[in-house]
């Protein structure tokens, strides 16, 4: 019991220091001077005469759609957010792609299954992001280019009451993003 206290602090303590070693996050600002964070940009561009139009690009700029750009999701045990070695090669794909397309970002979401509270989720979800983004930062991928969020158990893949759907529920998944 000991042991898997001080392994699961660890883990945290671990994700925590690369998290934090990382390149850290950039600030845009805005018009009005405010910091925009790395993880938002501007939704609106200004056009001639003061007119505001769209910008062209979404939250985290334009999605990739190659087909050579898909991933398969991470998957994770119940109540954990410990990478298993059967799982590291889905995020060294995503590795390698992100070396071989220096213009790309991108998001890892967290997502969890549906027992536990909505608020335990949503942190589970969150960790298993960050354990993905650490893992890509050791990997070699800039940290400026990894951006995370948790869904919890808002996001089912599957909406089924079993194993098999808490299994498919319990995910990182990927979504690229060129600049």
């Amino acid at each position: 019991m000991k042991s898997g206290i001080i392994r699961t602090v660890f883990s945290v303590v671990t994700v925590a220091a690369l998290v934090l070693g990382s390149a850290g996050c950039k600030k845009k600002n805005g018009a009005n001077g405010q910091g925009l964070g790395s993880d938002i940009l501007d939704p609106m561009n200004q056009l001639g005469g003061g007119q505001i139009g769209l910008a062209e690009r979404g939250e985290f700029g334009i999605p990739v759609t190659d087909a050579n750009a898909k991933f398969n999701n991470v998957s994770f045990a119940y109540d954990s957010f410990t990478i298993a070695d059967s799982e590291r090669s889905k995020i060294e794909a995503v590795a390698d792609f992100m070396v071989a397309n220096t213009d790309t970002t991108v998001v890892v979401d967290g997502h969890c299954d549906e027992r536990g509270s909505r608020e335990y989720n949503l942190s589970l979800g969150e960790h298993r992001a960050l354990a993905i983004r650490a893992y890509l930062i050791s990997l070699g991928i800039a940290g400026d280019r990894i951006h995370t969020r948790s869904f919890g158990q808002e996001q089912p893949l599957d909406p089924g009451h079993d194993e098999a759907a808490w299994l498919a529920n319990r995910r990182g998944e990927f979504s690229l993003f060129r600049q």
